[in-house]
């Protein structure tokens, strides 16, 4: 068995300022040429990896292409997608004749003049190798998952989880059923269903614990290969952004599409359990300091740099000085400036630091403050999704007059606690951390925190998704109002 693999994978805000180049793939995400893969799997590495498992075992041979994704952010440059998407289609092409090909995407790619960037590859894949080739791709779940996606491979999955703790099971599921189908074990016929709206779905707590449930008894099923849910990513404005289900069944067209269906629209009959209202910040405060003891942690939802914002935001760090808080921490808040101004006054310093509010309005104003440093550390990585390093540059532990923050000078959500306790920072001894982050550090932080609160902030990833200057998505689709 001849297996080519390949990753290329980020996810693009359209509402964000930031602009993601070739340099965000090939000097600040994770990078590696044809051949070069690390020994360790990558963020995006789970099909790859499950591959090498497997290949060792059955003596496949294994050629791997391009492995290239980039810290989510605003619209990707045509010259980077299509440098990559070349270099990737490049590396395929030397290896013909394969058996089987294993991509891994995102699946909420968007540069300069694709829409559906994902698509686009997937589609002259499918017009190198030819009808008859295997080719299977393991998606992200906040995708837009396209009709073009669907046509181009034999079968599409998407992690079940959210925070994605599957990213490896996931690919073993995807190699697994890509040689079955190899083999003639299975003739897989797909049913996409759209529920209408668009949704986050957090599996660490009901009802998202009962869904993912759902979909693994569903597999369980006769004729069932795969159920996967695209929960989609609110924040881009092309036309098929949106929460739709996907099922593959072993070539009957009728279940798939009656499992699809049923699913969607149950999805959409509890959307208000599976997305309640979040507080303010404000509301939030006020929750922490009305709470019992404990560890109380606070996301920060809107600034969360996973969905392509700035994490610079200081609305949460303002407020919480206005309001005088204690045994407070914020982070991490992303400052490369601030950092270096740090380093060079030293740890125990005292001095004048303009903290945030950069990168643009969404960030809010600069914070003013004479700050101590707590603590400094040198290329600080944090541990990521899948237990994969993130690194996270250099840091700086401050105090702002009783609300403290950690300030990177890479850009990354929270993930996980050694962020904080890998420059000292003892959690267990805050009152309130907030986080910038969306859902990702649930995993790790629910292991100290007597309570969690998921706040509406202002910011690029805003809640009020109708406020969103959107022009392209189609409607109608909840929540999302137009007069």
């Amino acid at each position: 068995m001849r297996v080519f693999s390949a990753v290329l994978a980020t996810e693009t805000n359209t509402f964000s300022p930031i602009p993601t180049g070739l340099t965000a793939f090939v000097d600040g995400g994770d990078y590696y040429p044809a051949g070069q893969h690390p020994d360790h799997m990558t963020l995006y590495g789970g099909q790859l990896w499950a591959a090498r498992e497997r290949g060792k075992r059955e003596g496949w041979t294994l050629f791997e292409g391009l492995s290239a994704s980039a810290e989510p952010g605003g619209t990707t440059t045509r010259h980077a997608y299509e440098t990559l998407r070349d270099q990737l289609l490049d590396d395929l092409r030397a290896v013909l004749p394969v058996d089987m090909v294993l991509m891994s995407m995102h699946g909420a790619m968007v540069a300069d003049g694709y829409d559906d960037c994902e698509g686009d590859t997937l589609a002259r894949i499918r017009e190198i190798v030819g009808p008859d080739i295997v080719v299977g791709c393991e998606l992200d779940p906040h995708c837009h998952m396209t009709p073009l996606m669907i046509d181009s491979v034999d079968v599409l999955l998407t992690y079940k989880e959210y925070p994605h703790t599957d990213v490896y099971e996931c690919g073993v599921q995807l190699v697994d059923l890509c040689a079955r189908i190899a083999a003639g074990g299975a003739k897989p016929v797909a049913a996409l269903a759209d529920t209408g709206m668009i949704t986050l779905i957090r599996t660490t707590t009901e009802p998202g614990l009962s869904i993912v449930r759902r979909m693994h008894e569903l597999e369980k099923q006769d004729k069932v290969l795969s159920v996967s849910i695209a929960q989609g990513f609110p924040w881009a404005d092309v036309p098929e952004m949106g929460t739709r289900v996907v099922v593959y069944t072993d070539g009957d067209q009728a279940l798939a599409q009656t499992l699809a269906k049923d699913l969607a629209r149950d999805l959409y009959d509890n959307r208000h359990q599976i997305a309640p209202a979040m507080p303010s910040i404000d509301e939030a405060l006020d929750q922490v300091l009305a709470s019992s003891a404990g560890t109380v942690v606070v996301a920060d939802t809107s600034d969360n740099a996973g969905g392509g914002a700035a994490s610079d935001s200081t609305f949460f760090l303002r407020r919480m000085i206005e309001r005088k808080m204690t045994d407070a921490i914020v982070g991490p808040l992303w400052d490369p400036g601030a950092v270096r101004m740090a380093f060079e006054a030293g740890a125990g310093a005292v001095l004048p630091l303009r903290i945030g509010g950069k990168v643009g309005p969404s960030s809010g104003d600069p914070v003013d403050a004479n700050c101590r440093v707590l603590g400094l550390k040198r290329g600080l990585v944090m541990t990521g999704l899948g237990g994969v390093p993130q690194p996270m540059g250099d840091c700086a532990w401050l105090d702002c007059g009783g609300v403290e923050v950690l300030i990177s000078s890479e850009r990354s959500q929270a993930i996980d606690t050694d962020l904080f306790t890998g420059i000292g920072c003892d959690l267990g001894k805050k009152r309130i951390v907030v986080v910038k982050s969306t859902q990702h550090f649930r995993a790790s932080y629910e292991r100290v925190a007597s309570a969690v609160i998921y706040a509406a902030s202002p910011g690029t990833l805003t809640s009020n998704l109708s406020s969103l200057p959107y022009t392209r998505i189609k409607l109608p689709k909840w929540p999302i109002e137009r007069a």
